[in-house]
Protein backbone atom coordinates (compact mmCIF):
# COMPACT_ATOMS: atom_id res chain seq x y z
CA UNK A 1 0.00 0.00 0.00
CA UNK A 2 1.26 3.45 -0.74
CA UNK A 3 0.70 6.15 1.55
CA UNK A 4 1.69 9.41 3.09
CA UNK A 5 0.64 9.07 6.40
CA UNK A 6 3.84 8.72 8.81
CA UNK A 7 1.94 7.19 12.05
CA UNK A 8 0.84 4.28 9.38
CA UNK A 9 4.57 3.39 8.67
CA UNK A 10 5.67 4.11 12.42
CA UNK A 11 3.34 1.64 13.65
CA UNK A 12 4.07 -0.71 10.91
CA UNK A 13 7.76 -0.75 12.06
CA UNK A 14 6.70 -1.00 15.42
CA UNK A 15 4.92 -4.63 14.75
CA UNK A 16 7.61 -5.61 13.26
CA UNK A 17 6.81 -5.22 9.88
CA UNK A 18 9.04 -3.79 6.83
CA UNK A 19 8.43 -0.50 5.52
CA UNK A 20 9.11 0.93 2.12
CA UNK A 21 10.91 4.55 3.42
CA UNK A 22 12.13 7.87 0.92
CA UNK A 23 15.59 9.39 1.52
CA UNK A 24 17.37 11.71 -0.61
CA UNK A 25 19.26 9.31 -2.43
CA UNK A 26 17.10 6.32 -3.00
CA UNK A 27 13.83 4.55 -1.53
CA UNK A 28 14.60 1.96 1.39
CA UNK A 29 13.25 -0.90 2.43
CA UNK A 30 13.65 -0.78 6.30
CA UNK A 31 13.14 -2.32 9.25
CA UNK A 32 14.30 -2.60 13.32
CA UNK A 33 18.05 -2.65 13.07
CA UNK A 34 17.92 -4.23 16.66
CA UNK A 35 15.45 -7.22 15.75
CA UNK A 36 17.50 -10.01 14.42
CA UNK A 37 14.33 -11.65 12.86
CA UNK A 38 13.38 -8.28 11.28
CA UNK A 39 16.57 -8.31 9.28
CA UNK A 40 16.26 -11.70 8.19
CA UNK A 41 12.48 -10.18 6.65
CA UNK A 42 14.76 -7.91 4.85
CA UNK A 43 17.04 -10.23 3.29
CA UNK A 44 14.90 -12.39 2.50
CA UNK A 45 12.73 -10.31 0.52
CA UNK A 46 15.55 -8.77 -1.37
CA UNK A 47 17.09 -11.95 -1.96
CA UNK A 48 20.32 -10.48 -0.84
CA UNK A 49 23.11 -12.38 0.53
CA UNK A 50 24.09 -12.72 3.87
CA UNK A 51 27.40 -11.48 3.03
CA UNK A 52 26.50 -7.99 1.89
CA UNK A 53 25.91 -5.53 5.12
CA UNK A 54 23.37 -3.55 5.61
CA UNK A 55 23.41 0.84 6.52
CA UNK A 56 21.96 1.22 9.76
CA UNK A 57 19.76 4.84 9.88
CA UNK A 58 20.27 7.08 12.70
CA UNK A 59 17.80 9.92 13.65
CA UNK A 60 21.05 11.93 14.70
CA UNK A 61 24.57 12.84 15.02
CA UNK A 62 23.88 12.79 18.89
CA UNK A 63 22.65 8.90 18.57
CA UNK A 64 25.75 7.75 16.73
CA UNK A 65 28.08 6.92 20.31
CA UNK A 66 24.62 4.05 20.72
CA UNK A 67 25.68 1.94 17.78
CA UNK A 68 29.35 3.06 17.32
CA UNK A 69 32.76 2.62 19.59
CA UNK A 70 36.34 3.98 19.05
CA UNK A 71 34.88 6.67 16.68
CA UNK A 72 37.74 8.88 14.50
CA UNK A 73 38.28 12.35 14.91
CA UNK A 74 38.30 12.69 11.39
CA UNK A 75 34.74 10.34 11.36
CA UNK A 76 33.03 13.15 13.66
CA UNK A 77 34.42 16.16 11.25
CA UNK A 78 32.73 14.26 8.36
CA UNK A 79 29.83 13.50 10.09
CA UNK A 80 29.56 17.12 11.44
CA UNK A 81 30.18 18.39 7.99
CA UNK A 82 27.66 16.32 5.94
CA UNK A 83 24.90 14.53 8.16
CA UNK A 84 22.27 14.54 7.51
CA UNK A 85 22.77 14.02 3.97
CA UNK A 86 24.48 11.18 2.00
CA UNK A 87 26.84 10.06 3.49
CA UNK A 88 27.77 6.51 5.45
CA UNK A 89 30.30 5.76 7.66
CA UNK A 90 31.91 2.84 8.58
CA UNK A 91 32.97 2.59 12.08
CA UNK A 92 33.37 -0.06 15.05
CA UNK A 93 29.84 -1.30 16.18
CA UNK A 94 28.44 -1.45 19.88
CA UNK A 95 27.22 -5.34 20.88
CA UNK A 96 24.02 -3.99 20.60
CA UNK A 97 23.81 -3.65 16.58
CA UNK A 98 23.33 -7.62 15.44
CA UNK A 99 25.78 -9.24 13.70
CA UNK A 100 23.67 -10.13 10.59
CA UNK A 101 23.02 -6.24 10.12
CA UNK A 102 27.41 -6.43 9.83
CA UNK A 103 27.58 -9.75 7.83
CA UNK A 104 29.39 -10.93 10.82
CA UNK A 105 31.97 -7.57 10.91
CA UNK A 106 32.89 -5.78 13.41
CA UNK A 107 31.94 -2.40 11.95
CA UNK A 108 28.75 -1.52 10.93
CA UNK A 109 27.49 1.37 8.30
CA UNK A 110 26.24 4.41 9.54
CA UNK A 111 24.22 7.60 8.47
CA UNK A 112 21.29 10.34 9.34
CA UNK A 113 19.24 10.53 5.78
CA UNK A 114 17.81 14.67 5.29
CA UNK A 115 14.31 13.77 3.66
CA UNK A 116 11.89 14.81 6.61
CA UNK A 117 9.28 12.24 6.56
CA UNK A 118 12.29 9.74 7.23
CA UNK A 119 13.85 11.93 10.25
CA UNK A 120 10.28 12.16 11.12
CA UNK A 121 10.19 8.28 11.74
CA UNK A 122 13.23 8.29 13.49
CA UNK A 123 12.37 10.75 15.91
CA UNK A 124 9.23 9.10 16.89
CA UNK A 125 11.08 5.32 16.93
CA UNK A 126 13.29 4.02 19.97
CA UNK A 127 15.16 2.21 17.07
CA UNK A 128 17.01 2.53 14.61
CA UNK A 129 15.95 1.44 10.48
CA UNK A 130 18.65 -0.80 8.91
CA UNK A 131 17.59 0.35 5.35
CA UNK A 132 19.17 -1.37 2.01
CA UNK A 133 17.33 0.07 -1.29
CA UNK A 134 14.28 -1.42 -1.51
CA UNK A 135 14.54 -3.32 -4.76
CA UNK A 136 15.57 -7.08 -5.26
CA UNK A 137 19.20 -7.50 -4.95
CA UNK A 138 21.08 -6.21 -8.06
CA UNK A 139 18.74 -4.73 -9.97
CA UNK A 140 17.84 -0.97 -10.62
CA UNK A 141 17.30 1.02 -7.68
CA UNK A 142 14.42 2.85 -6.74
CA UNK A 143 13.62 6.55 -6.90
CA UNK A 144 10.02 6.62 -6.40
CA UNK A 145 7.11 5.11 -4.30
CA UNK A 146 5.72 3.41 -7.61
CA UNK A 147 9.43 1.57 -8.28
CA UNK A 148 8.87 -0.26 -4.98
CA UNK A 149 5.18 -1.01 -5.65
CA UNK A 150 6.47 -2.70 -8.90
CA UNK A 151 9.08 -4.49 -7.09
CA UNK A 152 7.10 -5.52 -3.79
CA UNK A 153 3.73 -4.04 -4.23
CA UNK A 154 2.56 -7.73 -2.69
CA UNK A 155 5.10 -8.03 -0.26
CA UNK A 156 5.02 -4.95 1.67
CA UNK A 157 1.86 -3.38 4.35
CA UNK A 158 3.78 0.28 3.48
CA UNK A 159 4.87 2.20 1.16
CA UNK A 160 5.55 5.53 2.28
CA UNK A 161 5.58 8.20 -0.53
CA UNK A 162 7.50 11.37 -0.22
CA UNK A 163 8.21 11.93 -3.56
CA UNK A 164 10.63 11.68 -6.02
CA UNK A 165 14.27 11.39 -3.89
CA UNK A 166 16.00 14.33 -4.30
CA UNK A 167 19.51 13.18 -5.06
CA UNK A 168 18.62 9.96 -6.82
CA UNK A 169 22.14 7.96 -6.26
CA UNK A 170 22.72 5.75 -3.19
CA UNK A 171 24.81 7.73 -0.27
CA UNK A 172 28.96 7.52 -0.45
CA UNK A 173 30.42 5.02 1.96
CA UNK A 174 33.89 6.08 3.95
CA UNK A 175 35.40 3.42 5.79
CA UNK A 176 38.70 3.63 7.78
CA UNK A 177 41.84 1.62 7.63
CA UNK A 178 44.45 2.64 10.18
CA UNK A 179 44.35 6.69 9.98
CA UNK A 180 43.08 6.63 6.37
CA UNK A 181 39.36 7.22 4.71
CA UNK A 182 38.91 4.87 2.46
CA UNK A 183 35.32 5.37 0.05
CA UNK A 184 34.11 2.04 0.11
CA UNK A 185 30.96 3.16 -2.35
CA UNK A 186 30.99 6.36 -4.28
CA UNK A 187 27.57 7.94 -3.86
CA UNK A 188 25.62 11.21 -4.18
CA UNK A 189 28.31 13.08 -1.76
CA UNK A 190 31.52 13.73 -4.46
CA UNK A 191 35.11 12.93 -3.57
CA UNK A 192 35.59 17.03 -4.07
CA UNK A 193 33.35 17.66 -1.95
CA UNK A 194 34.75 15.28 0.60
CA UNK A 195 38.64 16.56 -0.14
CA UNK A 196 37.41 19.91 0.72
CA UNK A 197 36.28 18.94 4.08
CA UNK A 198 39.08 16.50 5.19
CA UNK A 199 42.01 16.31 2.32
CA UNK A 200 43.02 13.33 0.31
CA UNK A 201 41.17 9.73 0.34
CA UNK A 202 41.65 6.81 -1.17
CA UNK A 203 39.12 4.53 -2.76
CA UNK A 204 38.42 0.58 -2.39
CA UNK A 205 35.09 0.31 -3.79
CA UNK A 206 35.47 -3.18 -5.14
CA UNK A 207 35.11 -6.47 -3.01
CA UNK A 208 33.13 -9.98 -4.42
CA UNK A 209 34.16 -11.86 -1.85
CA UNK A 210 33.65 -10.61 1.26
CA UNK A 211 32.45 -6.82 0.79
CA UNK A 212 33.06 -3.87 4.14
CA UNK A 213 29.88 -2.17 2.59
CA UNK A 214 27.35 -2.48 0.26
CA UNK A 215 27.91 -1.37 -2.98
CA UNK A 216 30.82 -3.38 -3.61
CA UNK A 217 29.73 -6.25 -5.87
CA UNK A 218 31.21 -5.85 -9.13
CA UNK A 219 27.33 -6.72 -10.73
CA UNK A 220 24.83 -4.32 -9.03
CA UNK A 221 22.40 -1.84 -10.21
CA UNK A 222 21.72 -3.63 -13.21
CA UNK A 223 18.27 -3.66 -15.61
CA UNK A 224 16.77 -7.10 -17.28
CA UNK A 225 17.94 -5.79 -20.34
CA UNK A 226 21.42 -6.21 -21.28
CA UNK A 227 23.31 -3.22 -21.24
CA UNK A 228 26.72 -1.79 -22.44
CA UNK A 229 28.63 1.36 -21.75
CA UNK A 230 29.86 3.12 -24.64
CA UNK A 231 32.02 6.70 -25.19
CA UNK A 232 29.35 8.15 -27.90
CA UNK A 233 26.22 6.24 -28.58
CA UNK A 234 25.25 7.01 -31.93
CA UNK A 235 28.26 5.80 -33.39
CA UNK A 236 27.60 2.54 -32.23
CA UNK A 237 24.02 1.94 -33.02
CA UNK A 238 25.64 0.72 -36.98
CA UNK A 239 26.97 -2.18 -34.96
CA UNK A 240 23.30 -3.62 -34.12
CA UNK A 241 21.71 -3.18 -37.33
CA UNK A 242 19.30 -6.12 -36.20
CA UNK A 243 18.47 -5.24 -32.53
CA UNK A 244 16.13 -3.31 -31.13
CA UNK A 245 18.34 -0.63 -29.35
CA UNK A 246 17.69 1.72 -26.67
CA UNK A 247 19.94 4.82 -25.63
CA UNK A 248 20.77 6.18 -22.54
CA UNK A 249 22.26 10.04 -23.07
CA UNK A 250 24.11 12.58 -20.95
CA UNK A 251 22.71 15.31 -23.09
CA UNK A 252 22.37 14.94 -26.39
CA UNK A 253 19.79 13.68 -28.58
CA UNK A 254 20.39 11.07 -31.53
CA UNK A 255 17.98 12.38 -34.10
CA UNK A 256 18.26 9.35 -36.52
CA UNK A 257 16.31 7.56 -33.15
CA UNK A 258 12.96 7.65 -32.31
CA UNK A 259 12.24 9.91 -29.32
CA UNK A 260 10.40 7.10 -27.31
CA UNK A 261 13.74 5.01 -27.65
CA UNK A 262 16.15 7.19 -25.77
CA UNK A 263 16.67 8.83 -22.38
CA UNK A 264 18.25 12.45 -22.11
CA UNK A 265 19.75 12.87 -18.31
CA UNK A 266 20.25 16.33 -18.59
CA UNK A 267 19.84 18.43 -21.53
CA UNK A 268 21.81 21.22 -19.83
CA UNK A 269 24.83 18.62 -19.19
CA UNK A 270 24.38 19.11 -15.56
CA UNK A 271 25.69 16.52 -14.06
CA UNK A 272 23.52 16.56 -10.85
CA UNK A 273 20.51 16.46 -12.54
CA UNK A 274 21.72 13.33 -14.52
CA UNK A 275 22.07 11.70 -11.38
CA UNK A 276 19.03 12.48 -10.09
CA UNK A 277 17.39 10.82 -13.16
CA UNK A 278 19.39 8.27 -13.34
CA UNK A 279 17.76 4.99 -12.48
CA UNK A 280 14.45 6.55 -13.30
CA UNK A 281 15.55 6.38 -17.19
CA UNK A 282 16.53 3.12 -16.54
CA UNK A 283 13.36 1.76 -15.07
CA UNK A 284 12.04 3.65 -18.00
CA UNK A 285 14.27 1.95 -20.90
CA UNK A 286 14.15 -1.10 -19.15
CA UNK A 287 10.05 -1.77 -19.55
CA UNK A 288 10.06 -1.29 -23.12
CA UNK A 289 12.03 -4.87 -24.12
CA UNK A 290 14.90 -3.40 -26.31
CA UNK A 291 17.41 -6.16 -26.75
CA UNK A 292 19.94 -4.00 -25.80
CA UNK A 293 20.32 -0.52 -24.46
CA UNK A 294 23.47 1.41 -25.03
CA UNK A 295 24.53 3.86 -21.74
CA UNK A 296 26.68 6.77 -22.14
CA UNK A 297 29.69 7.29 -20.41
CA UNK A 298 29.64 10.42 -18.84
CA UNK A 299 32.79 13.31 -17.66
CA UNK A 300 34.30 11.65 -15.49
CA UNK A 301 34.27 14.29 -12.49
CA UNK A 302 32.15 15.05 -9.30
CA UNK A 303 28.95 13.11 -9.46
CA UNK A 304 29.93 11.98 -12.82
CA UNK A 305 32.71 9.84 -11.42
CA UNK A 306 29.76 7.94 -9.38
CA UNK A 307 27.48 7.89 -12.12
CA UNK A 308 29.94 6.15 -14.28
CA UNK A 309 30.61 3.30 -11.56
CA UNK A 310 26.62 2.63 -11.55
CA UNK A 311 26.64 2.31 -15.02
CA UNK A 312 29.54 0.35 -15.15
CA UNK A 313 28.42 -2.59 -12.76
CA UNK A 314 24.69 -2.27 -14.82
CA UNK A 315 26.67 -3.79 -17.65
CA UNK A 316 27.20 -7.55 -17.45
CA UNK A 317 28.81 -8.00 -20.45
CA UNK A 318 30.30 -5.07 -21.56
CA UNK A 319 33.59 -6.42 -22.64
CA UNK A 320 32.28 -9.17 -24.72
CA UNK A 321 30.25 -6.33 -26.63
CA UNK A 322 32.87 -4.14 -26.92
CA UNK A 323 35.08 -6.55 -28.18
CA UNK A 324 32.30 -7.91 -30.93
CA UNK A 325 32.07 -3.95 -31.80
CA UNK A 326 35.65 -3.89 -32.51
CA UNK A 327 35.59 -7.21 -34.23
CA UNK A 328 32.61 -5.78 -36.67
CA UNK A 329 34.82 -3.26 -37.06
CA UNK A 330 37.85 -4.55 -38.26
CA UNK A 331 35.42 -6.95 -40.84
CA UNK A 332 34.66 -3.83 -42.36
CA UNK A 333 37.79 -2.33 -43.11
CA UNK A 334 38.59 -6.09 -44.55
CA UNK A 335 35.58 -5.53 -46.74
CA UNK A 336 36.56 -2.00 -47.90
CA UNK A 337 40.37 -2.83 -48.60
CA UNK A 338 38.62 -6.08 -50.39
CA UNK A 339 36.63 -3.93 -52.74
CA UNK A 340 39.49 -1.98 -53.53
CA UNK A 341 42.29 -4.13 -53.87
CA UNK A 342 40.66 -7.73 -55.14
CA UNK A 343 42.62 -10.49 -53.45
CA UNK A 344 44.84 -8.45 -51.05
CA UNK A 345 42.84 -10.36 -47.78
CA UNK A 346 42.34 -14.24 -47.92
Amino acid sequence: MITKKIDIAIESLNNGNLVAIPTETVYGLSGNAFDEKVIEKIFTLKERPLNNPLIVHIKSYDYLEKIAKDVPDIAMKLAKNFWPGPLTLVLNKKHLVPDIVTAGKETVAIRVPSHPLTLEILEKLDFPLAAPSANPFSTISPTTAEHVDHYFGNDLEVILDGGVCEKGIESTIIGFEGEYPIVYRLGSLSIEEIENKIGKVYTKNKNDVSPVAPGMLSRHYAPRTEMVLVDEPKSKLKYFPNKKVGVLSFKNTIKSLQEEDQEILSREGNLNEAGKKLYAAMHRLDSKDFDIILAERLPNVGIGKTINDKLERATKKEDKLESEIELFKDLEKDIIINSVFPGIIP
